[in-house]
């Protein structure tokens, strides 16, 4: 049976699951840059001191305040509208979700390090991809302040003109869906 080849920024399935996907290098600089700065974002992982009790990470307790940063704020939304309730849930279940988050990302960097122009995925890389794809996603979108009247068409940010400073992040958001969009795809088959 003939290997199909790989389109050029489309995800396609391989056999087993998981998926590839071919990235021209402006592409994989893009997309690498843009996940160092998510990891960047979210921030360090848990200390690691040698000596630690390795029980006291289990039971480590996170912040009870949502973050500032509206792009934070958007990757870690309050659980509840009650603002006691969602204190409490983000502090048992915050640090897990940033250390996930965190994964996802360096699972992505170290496949395109990896992978060069073709980029294979298992399985369950391709699902980390998929979140890593939909937080920059969530992060760009909150930079550019994108509301569902924008994801609709009925905004001006999408008919940016070339010399104004936000339309990189514009087309990076796009592509970035389209990426998400394909990958999604791809899994479903």
């Amino acid at each position: 049976m003939a290997r199909r080849r790989a389109r050029i920024g489309l995800f396609q399935p391989v056999r087993g699951g998981g998926a590839t996907i071919s990235l021209d290098e402006v592409e994989i600089s893009i997309l690498r840059s843009l996940l160092v700065q998510l990891v960047e974002l979210i921030g360090p992982g848990p200390a690691e001191d040698e000596d630690a009790d390795p029980l006291a990470s289990l039971f480590a307790e996170g912040p009870s305040k949502p973050p500032e940063d509206p792009a934070l704020a958007r990757l870690f939304p309050n659980a509840y509208e009650e603002t006691e309730n969602s204190a409490e849930f983000r502090r048992f279940t915050e640090n897990d979700l940033r250390s996930r988050k965190r994964d996802d990302a360096l699972a992505a960097i170290r496949a395109l390090d990896l992978g060069g122009p073709l980029v294979q995925l298992t399985p369950d890389q391709a699902r980390q991809w998929l979140g890593a794809l939909n937080d920059l996603r969530l992060t760009l979108g909150a930079r550019l302040e994108v509301t569902q009247e924008a994801e609709d068409g009925e905004s001006g940010l999408f008919s940016l003109p070339d010399d104004d400073e936000r339309k990189p992040l514009v087309l990076a958001y796009l592509w970035l869906g389209g990426l998400q969009e394909s990958l999604v795809e791809t899994l479903m088959k």
